[in-house]
């Protein structure tokens, strides 16, 4: 959020873009640990390191002086964006820390781009407010956006090497033992060879998958996925069915080198009562920068437990009706009157 953060995003954006340079970096899969398939990179920890050193003379800044710095960016130096500026200080500050402390940094890179997500959301703010002024804010802003990228790509990349370097070491993909478990369930008024049908249909699943841009099939029980991520961002993966019980259940993993390893199944339960079926799902993930980064993305809808629950909930409302119904409160930003919800939901939609 300083003069500091423009010289940075630039030397951070020329870093980036030698990144796929013909001779960024190794190809020999050892060293940086990045797979030659993917194209030579540069050494990600030693971007990493810049970061940290980043993150620890911006927070001295932050903390040093933060009505400066209120100034600077072009917002009040009052005693609100005083103190928010020093707690911003101090988390740049552990974050660059952490960086530095560790081998493979790929947690506190994750975390920065949590903080760099609270620094927008702050910034967002401070460009609506009659006093600020908005040239400083805006330019500040892009500055914050072009770090975020830089440490998106960072992250990805480290995330990477510590995977193809556990491949080398063990000479197979390693398990996915240690992720992000996510369990949801719905109840859908819909015969479960319906529901199943339709799911089954992969590409029909964007139309309740918020985050989910595309699905294609590739054949032979394959299919590959693109979704989209934090920041502006989009993952994708390959993944293969390896189970399928018709009108019953649905599992998965992913394949190859995924951005994000997940497994996972859907299961088809008729409902006690003839309500209709049971839809229950099971997700394993590996996110990128570990549980703590899955905790930061939680902080701001991202994280996938949220995301399956939402995802049913519109599989509930396109089964039942036909199409995805939005209520006031997610067509609406601030406050607005209570209106009734077009259709209502049924007991089965918890969880």
């Amino acid at each position: 959020m300083t003069t500091a953060t423009h010289e940075f995003t630039g030397s951070g954006r020329r870093h980036a873009d030698r990144l796929n340079e013909p001779n960024g970096g190794r190809s020999d899969g050892r060293g940086n640990g990045q797979r030659s398939s993917k194209g030579p990179l540069a050494d990600p920890v030693r971007v990493a390191r810049g970061l940290g050193w980043f993150s620890i003379g911006l927070g001295l800044a932050e903390i040093a002086a933060p009505r400066r710095i209120a100034r600077m960016i072009g917002i009040d130096d009052d005693d609100t964006n005083r103190n928010t500026l020093f707690a911003y200080g101090v988390r740049e500050i552990a974050s660059g820390v952490g960086i530095l402390a560790q081998k493979h940094p790929v947690t506190p890179v994750w975390a920065r781009v949590g903080g760099d997500m609270m620094d927008l959301a702050f910034l967002t703010r401070a460009y609506g407010s009659s006093s600020s002024q908005k040239n400083r804010v805006a330019a500040a802003a892009i500055a914050v956006l072009g770090v975020t990228v830089l440490d998106v790509l960072t992250g990805k990349n480290l995330s990477r090497a510590r995977q193809s370097e556990h491949e080398e070491g063990n000479g197979v993909a390693p398990k996915q033992g240690h992720g992000v478990e996510v369990r949801r369930q719905i109840t859908i008024n819909r015969p479960a060879e319906e529901v199943y049908r339709f799911w089954r249909d992969f590409e029909n699943l964007p139309q309740f998958m918020e985050h989910l841009e595309s699905v294609q099939s590739l054949g032979d029980r394959r299919s590959h996925w693109k979704a989209r991520a934090p920041a502006g961002t989009t993952v994708e993966w390959d993944a293969e069915i390896i189970e399928d019980r018709p009108n019953e259940l649905i599992s998965w993993r992913s394949v190859d080198d995924a951005d994000v390893p997940n497994t996972g199944s859907v299961r088809f339960v008729p409902a006690p009562g003839d309500r209709g079926t049971e839809v229950h799902v099971e997700l394993r993930y590996d996110p990128p920068g570990g549980t703590i980064a899955a905790a930061i993305a939680k902080l701001f809808g991202e994280e996938p437990g949220q995301q399956v629950r939402g995802d049913l909930r519109r599989l509930k409302q396109v089964m039942e009706t036909g199409e995805v119904v939005h209520s006031d409160a997610s067509i609406h930003r601030g406050m607005h009157p209570a209106q009734p919800s077009a259709e209502p939901m049924t007991e089965g939609a918890q969880r």
